[in-house]
């Protein structure tokens, strides 16, 4: 009896040890490694911000503090290692003000090439990335697209969600700026910070600065060129800082971490990407050989 009470304690307490391991990398020991590898099924979570100029009110690591709790919150609910803070992404845009951490665009992409094969090497197939930047995205479906370039034994899967009609309804009953306007360090995106993390926030500094649009650029149809933010937005500020509100942010906060938990369990329970990844390879090795 003294014995089934025995192991049944150690397989209770083996039980919540392997439940209550950290999801942060940088906080699992050792020992835990193993026991992280199988809770979240070989996959991580690279959450990427940057280090950038919000308004005159908002944090320089807004990016990076709202990729960083979504990465806590989503893995409250599913298991999922997370990279620590990553803030290397595609900054050029801010490069004229102070506190802009920007750097050359040939070492960003290189730089998150090897972490990621860094990632693998340390055994993991399945790499998420959610992204906190306004400036990444292009970038990241780009570098995405590049894993197509050469064999690996991991898949890189972008969290770039769609737009959600019936969150959109919700989102524009508590909105008080027009969301055209409301680009960087406005309403959106302090309601955000507000409800993260208030006392980071100078919300009676929002009006310090214009975050309107300057529009001096001539109109050119149909045409992109990379001077246009700077063009609009020089103080690196576009919106209404000061209309922001906790309750919006949670509604916003709240609606990303479940979108990004449900997008988390598709991946790690997906096998069929890194299968049809090794089919790619192998058929393009085989036509090289041909050659």
């Amino acid at each position: 009896m003294r014995t089934c009470i025995f192991l049944l304690f150690i397989f209770t307490s083996f039980n919540s040890y392997a439940q209550d391991i950290p999801a942060r990398w940088d906080e699992l020991t050792a020992s835990d490694w193993p026991l992280a590898m199988e809770k979240s099924n070989k996959t991580i979570i690279l959450p990427i911000g940057v280090l950038e100029k919000h308004g005159p009110h908002a944090p320089m690591g807004s990016d990076l503090i709202r990729a960083r709790e979504w990465a806590a919150r989503v893995t409250q609910e599913e298991y999922a290692v997370v990279f620590p803070d990553y803030f290397y992404g595609q900054l050029n845009e801010a490069k004229h003000l102070p506190g802009t951490f920007s750097l050359p665009p040939g070492l960003t992409m290189e730089l998150l090439e090897a972490t990621c094969e860094e990632l693998g090497r340390n055994g993991f197939e399945r790499i998420m990335i959610i992204n906190g930047h306004g400036g990444n995205p292009s970038m990241l479906r780009y570098f995405v697209q590049n894993q197509m370039a050469s064999q690996r034994d991991y898949a890189v899967y972008f969290y770039d969600p769609s737009t959600d009609p019936d969150f959109q309804e919700k989102l524009n009953t508590l909105r008080k700026t027009d969301p055209a306007g409301d680009m960087h360090a406005g309403e959106l995106e302090t309601s955000s910070l507000l409800y993260l993390r208030p006392e980071l926030v100078q919300l009676d500094r929002a009006t310090n600065e214009s975050g309107a649009d300057q529009k001096r650029l001539p109109e050119i149809p149909n045409v992109y060129t990379g001077i246009w933010w700077y063009a609009s937005f020089p103080l690196h500020y576009a919106g209404e800082a000061e209309k922001a509100s906790a309750e919006l942010g949670e509604l916003v906060i709240e609606q990303k971490v479940a979108s990004m938990v449900e997008a988390l369990r598709a991946i790690k329970a997906d096998d069929k990407t890194l299968e049809l990844q090794q089919e790619f390879y192998e058929k393009v090795h085989q036509l090289s050989e041909e050659k």
